[in-house]
Formats: structure tokens, C-alpha cells, sequence
């Protein structure tokens, strides 16, 4: 078995776009610690495990629809993508219950079984979309620590409302869609760019420092209306499967500059500016792998 196989399996280049899930946490429920980089561990290996397991479910649908993936491709056997779906399950939790103990874990273990609901029974359910973001979301609120959810409750819901209207697009991009769906994911994320804009923006003092938290905050917040919108307002012209994938895989990379823009939202101008780095990487490197 080829590791490039197993890249391509676990989508290890779109992992860049979970870090800053956790970092934004950290930064709006103030818990910044050292446990904070375990936690960013946790959960790529979640999100690792989550991708493994997707495949390993879609395997017969992706026989049809997509056959050159690793497991229909015969590149990799069903059987080691269900183990290893496994194996980075029992890593994520057991990093997360050794950087935080039984409360970073009271957060990851809800994390991981919403994962693996998700991909073994409510996927391609109504409640499919909505239960992707509540991942996205608690991947936050693993960042804040369970002590301090409420402060990052609502960093955790721009995530998970940016990820739901990203997941209800990827339902079509394989078969395409009509224009309806692509214009409501536009306006979705017109919605989360104005939200944290309103929030970057709400000063107390008005003094030198609130105006760089507010640039540092709203720079990262315009290259995610960019990247992001650009993609679906293509894919509303012309909602065929290729620009629909397009807009999926830039709603998935997009996620980085949102969390850094989160991140900076809190005066965390460092911290902001290291998830705002992976952004130019992720992009190059999904050109190799597909993070959808």
C-alpha cells in the first residue's frame, strides 16, 4: 500500500483547516495554555478518522460515482480504512483526555461520536448538514476547555453555520444543482462575513489597540469573503458539478481565514497570524489532494 494512497484517504492536506477551530476556541473563551497544541493534535486525528470513515461507508457509492478513490480504486482495502478510522479515534480521544483530562475529553468524545454518526447513519439523512456543523462547533468548544464554553459559544456557532451551508452544497456536487442552492450558500456566507465584521468592529474604547484588533480581524475575514464567495457566485452561474466542487473545496480551505479572523477578533494577533499561514499552504496543496 502506497502512502500517497493513505494521503489521499484521510484528505491530510484539508486537516490544515481544523487547528484553527481549536485556536479560535482557545482565543474567545481566553484558555490559551499548554494543552492548547494537544488539543489541535486531537483534533486532526478526529478529523483524520472522520475522513477514513467516510470513505470506508461511501465505498460502494464511490464505486460508481467516484472510482479512482483509494478504496474502489483497490488502492486501499475497506477493511484498513475502518481500522484506521479506528485507530485515530482512540488517538484523538486519548491525546485529548491527556493534554486537558475528563473535561477536555467531556468535549472530544461528543466530537467523536458525532463523527462516526454521522458517517455510518446521518449523512445522506435530513439531518446530515446540520449534524457536520454541530462537529464543527464542538471542535471549537474543544479549544475553550469545558470550564469556559459559554465565552466560546459564539465562535462555535459561526463555524458551525458556515460548515452547514459548506455541507448542504457538497449534496450536489456530484450530480450539479439548480442555481437556488449555490445563491443560498452565497448568502450564507454573506451572512457569517457581515456577523463577525459587526463583531470585530463593536469597540469599547475606540483607542489605537481595539483599531488593530479590528484590521487584524477584518484582513483574514476579507480573504475569506473572497476565496469563498467568488467560488459560489461561479458555482450560482453555472451550477454544474465542477463549480460546485470548486465552491465545496473553497468552503472547506475557506474555513482558515474565518478561524483566524475569529482568532484576531480576541487580540490574539499572533496566534491569528500562524492559522492565517496555513491558508496559502492549503490552498497549493489541495491542487494534489482533494480536500472534498
Amino acid at each position: 500500500m502506497e502512502p500517497k494512497a493513505v494521503v489521499r484517504l484521510v484528505r491530510a492536506p484539508a486537516a490544515l483547516s481544523v487547528p484553527g477551530d481549536v485556536l479560535a476556541g482557545a482565543a474567545t473563551g481566553r484558555s490559551f495554555g499548554a494543552a492548547t497544541p494537544a488539543l489541535a493534535a486531537s483534533s486532526c486525528f478526529l478529523y483524520w478518522a472522520g475522513m477514513a470513515l467516510n470513505d470506508y461507508a461511501d465505498r460502494d457509492i464511490d464505486a460508481v460515482e467516484r472510482p479512482s478513490r483509494p478504496i474502489p480504486s483497490g488502492q486501499v482495502g475497506a477493511r484498513f480504512a475502518l481500522g484506521l478510522a479506528g485507530g485515530l479515534t482512540a488517538a484523538g480521544l486519548a491525546t485529548a483526555a491527556l493534554a486537558g483530562g475528563r473535561r477536555a475529553l467531556a468535549v472530544a468524545a461528543p466530537l467523536a461520536a458525532t463523527v462516526w454518526g454521522y458517517d455510518l447513519g446521518l449523512k445522506n439523512t435530513l439531518a446530515g448538514p446540520a449534524t457536520m456543523a454541530t462537529a464543527r462547533a464542538l471542535d471549537v468548544l474543544l479549544g475553550a476547555g469545558a470550564g469556559r464554553l459559554r465565552a466560546a459559544v459564539p465562535a462555535a456557532m459561526t463555524m458551525g453555520a458556515h460548515t452547514l451551508a459548506v455541507t448542504t452544497l457538497s449534496r450536489a456536487e456530484v450530480t450539479g444543482s439548480g442555481r437556488r442552492l449555490p445563491a443560498v450558500t452565497l448568502a450564507a456566507t454573506t451572512g457569517v462575513t457581515a456577523a463577525v465584521a459587526g463583531s470585530a468592529t463593536r469597540s469599547r474604547s475606540g483607542g489605537r489597540r481595539d483599531a488593530l484588533r479590528v484590521a487584524a480581524s477584518l484582513a483574514p475575514l476579507a480573504a475569506y469573503a473572497t476565496s469563498v464567495g467568488r467560488a459560489q457566485l461561479d458555482a450560482v452561474r453555472e451550477p454544474s458539478p465542477r463549480y460546485l466542487q470548486r465552491a465545496v473545496g473553497a468552503g472547506i480551505l475557506g474555513m482558515i481565514p474565518l478561524q483566524s479572523a475569529l482568532v484576531a477578533s480576541r487580540g490574539a494577533h499572533r496566534c491569528a497570524a500562524a492559522v492565517m499561514a496555513a491558508f496559502p499552504l492549503a490552498r497549493r496543496l489541495s491542487r494534489r489532494v482533494s480536500p472534498t
